[in-house]
């Protein structure tokens, strides 16, 4: 394949550098980087906007040699857009043409495993061999949230039936519910029964040690949420990796993880962006969600000292600064954890920043402007 890739009927080209889940270092980049998109709204601009930059984001990441862009599913928090990511990564598709497009995650027990297959189906259809399926098993939501879109009071069940649920799920990706078995005559469409046979490779997301033991076990890649549960990283991949069993899908672990990023053209700058996010997330565990607040709103916050200690905390487990210095603290990052694949995430107030973030953080590692 050329490196600009070769150009289908639909649209897409003939996939991604790397296989269906490893990626290609690109310029000095110690390994694949990624972006997660919460698709974030700040306050002053609206869900469109957002969407909007979303698209621009993923057509920047695919220019500059970014591996993948995965959308974050959210319910009932007004600073997010991304309560629906197969909807919004059909959009993506749409302005793309190379760069992998996934979900970081779907929550699964928000869902019937059926409408995952199909809606997952659909996007394959749409860009064959681009697409990725990131599940997790938190509601991604509150308690009452997760009870409106479940019908049920009972959300343990969710999580208690996950793996029963990942299994249904993936019999419907490929079509191969056994003889006898209620749903043997069902078909997820677009689907295998169409022909060809490929699927979205699954990914468990995780924050703890439950999905590691999971992903291991089974044989799948593994995705940790460094970015809010920095202290859980390394023991929960290092569980993945002890308990890794080799599968038709890998012959040996692979690690990504989410990481707290934003690089600007000053420090002072980038600190300003990144309180927006630290202030944004002292609300939303205080039980105060709303849109992201501006740079000049967050400085002008009267923090408590168990806020400031909070925001501190946050702010710790974020790479921010200079794009030397992000790429310094990402080198450190990998190296401490390992990591086979770093996504970056750029939960900030401004659309403008979180662009300008990406773009000065693959200039920093030379990565190159493809066509």
């Amino acid at each position: 394949m050329s490196e600009t890739g070769t150009q289908s009927e639909a649209g897409t080209t003939d996939g991604p550098r790397g296989d269906a889940i490893r990626g290609e270092a690109l310029g000095s980049a110690p390994v694949p980087l990624s972006v997660l998109d919460l698709v974030t709204v700040g306050s002053g601009s609206t869900a469109s906007r957002s969407l909007a930059t979303s698209v621009e984001l993923s057509r920047l990441a695919e220019r500059r040699g970014y591996h993948r862009h995965w959308v974050a599913e959210h319910h009932s928090m007004p600073g997010v857009a991304s309560s629906s990511p197969a909807v919004i990564l059909a959009h993506l598709a749409a302005h793309t043409r190379r760069i992998r497009l996934g979900s970081g995650g779907v929550m699964l027990p928000n869902h019937a495993p059926l409408v995952i297959a199909e809606q997952f189906g659909t996007l394959e259809a749409l860009a064959p061999g681009r697409i990725d399926l990131g599940l997790g098993r938190a509601p991604g939501t509150d308690g009452a949230t997760a009870a409106a879109l479940r019908r049920t009071d009972t959300l343990h069940e969710g999580a208690d039936d996950f793996p029963e649920q990942l299994s249904e799920l993936t019999r419907f990706l490929d079509d191969d519910f056994p003889d006898g078995h209620r749903y043997a005559r069902i078909h997820a469409v677009p689907g295998p029964v169409q022909g060809p046979k490929g699927r979205p490779p699954v990914w468990l997301l995780g924050s703890s040690g439950f999905s590691a033991r999971l992903a291991g076990l089974l044989g799948l890649p593994f995705a940790f949420a460094h970015h809010f549960s920095a202290r859980n990283t390394i023991p929960a991949l290092d569980l993945y990796r002890q308990s890794f069993r080799p599968s038709a899908v890998l012959d040996a672990p692979y690690t990504l993880i989410g990481v707290g990023a934003l690089a600007a053209d000053d420090e002072r700058e980038a600190y300003r962006q990144v309180l927006t996010g630290a202030l944004s997330m002292l609300r939303l565990r205080t039980g105060r969600p709303g849109l992201i607040p501006t740079p000049e709103e967050a400085e002008a916050y009267g923090f408590s000292p168990v806020e400031r200690d909070f925001a501190d905390e946050w702010l710790a487990n974020v790479v921010y600064g200079t794009p030397d210095a992000v790429r310094e603290g990402l080198d450190e990052l990998r190296k401490r954890t390992g990591a086979d694949e770093l996504m970056l995430t750029a939960n900030v107030h401004g659309g403008e920043a979180r662009l300008r973030s990406y773009e000065l953080v693959a200039d920093a590692y030379e990565m190159p402007r493809l066509a």
